[in-house]
């Protein structure tokens, strides 16, 4: 009989998880993983890993599995919270929840699995892993959930083979009201339990607060720069690479404060990001103003009216290369190659054509349609039909 333990979160997709591994016959394990410590920085009284794990436990005994805890804070400080830190620090917006997956889920949450006898590790994820054999080698294929509303492959988009072979996602192929449906005629706990906000695993905590604990506050200019301007008309110089030409579509561009007028003033660079809207606290422009770029080095933020400003889209990145990540390694590109695909910047954003191209220096991916907010130091995930078979970090 197959072991298996099961990252109970004390939410309805891992409970349901649970359930559907036992009705397929494994042996099934429960454990809650504590990422942390620190209540001073989460927002209410409430102590959301209590209640969590609270419910974990009472679908652990309805179900009649074991169940246990497995504090994770210390690894979870190290990997994820500094490592968020160091980002924001660097003027760029890290993806906790796709680094929390590589790093803490399926690495040392997967050991700690694995040191208890078991051969996979479940998750409540909506993603499905498909096993194929090339040139007779087994070769695993992370694949988009079912339902396209809940689709969860992106966060999965830095896992490897070796993780990918020790994984179940036992929702997959299920939409979320039928796994409700599942934990409702149970009568699970977690069946109306409303989906986790906020950090993976962390429960509330503002952002914004969180980070000026470790960031200091400094004030600075917000620069409103106009649609027209003449940064905006460079032009491509003719007959350049084509290793040139996507620098040129992938760089960002040199604001000066010079440019733009001054619409107010934040309180730090580094808690803002491009594509952001909210907490400028600029009153009084026809249309809302978005940040199309920041600068930690200076502590100033440029804005452009509206979300069809030029100043939000790109319609090419850069990743560098160690940081370009294949799950699919078969299908790796080499130097000077290129690849068709679909690709994606953030999380739920659909699919959009892509072409990738491989050069010594680092990996560029051309869109065919212009993208809003390009974001540095979020991942961009690759498809191939349902298949998520890469994916880097934006540099």
């Amino acid at each position: 009989m197959k072991r298996v333990v099961v990252g109970l979160s004390g939410g309805v997709d891992s409970s349901v998880a649970a359930y559907l591994l036992q009705q397929q016959g494994y042996e099934v394990i429960g454990l809650f993983m504590k990422n942390w410590h620190d209540d001073s920085v989460t927002i209410s009284n409430e102590c959301p890993w209590l209640e969590d794990s609270n419910d974990a436990l009472l679908v652990a005994e309805k179900l009649g599995i074991p169940f246990q805890t497995v504090d994770l804070s210390e690894e979870y400080k190290e990997k994820i919270v500094d490592y968020m830190f160091n980002e924001y620090e660097k003027g760029r917006t890290p993806n906790p929840d796709v680094l929390c997956n590589r790093e803490i889920k399926f690495d040392v949450f997967m050991k700690i699995a694995l040191s208890l006898g078991a051969d996979y590790v479940a998750t409540g994820h909506y993603c499905r892993k498909g096993e194929i054999e090339v040139n007779e080698e087994k070769v695993y294929q992370l694949l988009a959930g079912a339902d396209n509303n809940k689709d969860q492959s992106y966060f999965l988009c830095q896992l490897s083979q070796e993780q990918l072979a020790k994984s179940l996602f036992p929702i997959g192929e299920l939409t979320k009201p039928e796994v409700r449906e599942i934990a409702t005629q149970l009568d699970l706990v977690t069946a109306e339990k409303r989906d986790s906000q906020g950090l993976c695993f962390i429960g509330k905590v503002r952002l914004p607060e969180f980070l000026q604990q470790k960031l200091q506050a400094k004030e600075g200019q917000i620069i409103q720069i106009d649609k027209a301007d003449s940064i905006y008309n460079s032009e491509k110089i003719e007959g350049i690479s084509i290793e040139a030409a996507l620098e040129f579509d992938a760089k960002k561009l040199a604001y000066t404060p010079k440019m733009g007028k001054i619409v107010g003033k934040h309180q730090g660079a580094h808690y803002f990001t491009i594509g952001q809207r909210k907490g400028l606290n600029v009153g009084g422009t026809t249309d809302p103003l978005f940040i199309i770029a920041t600068n930690v080095e200076t502590n100033t933020i440029y804005t452009g009216l509206g979300n069809q400003h030029p100043g939000l889209f790109k319609n090419a990145l850069r990743i560098e290369k160690s940081e370009v990540h294949w799950i699919r390694t078969d299908l790796a590109i080499a130097n000077g190659e290129t690849m068709e695909v679909m690709a994606r910047i953030r999380y739920r954003q659909p699919l959009s054509k892509a072409t990738l191209f491989q050069f010594e220096s680092g990996m560029y991916v051309a869109f065919e349609e212009p993208q809003s907010a390009i974001t540095e130091g979020q991942f961009v995930a690759w498809y191939i039909g349902d298949e998520l078979v890469g994916s880097g970090v934006i540099s």
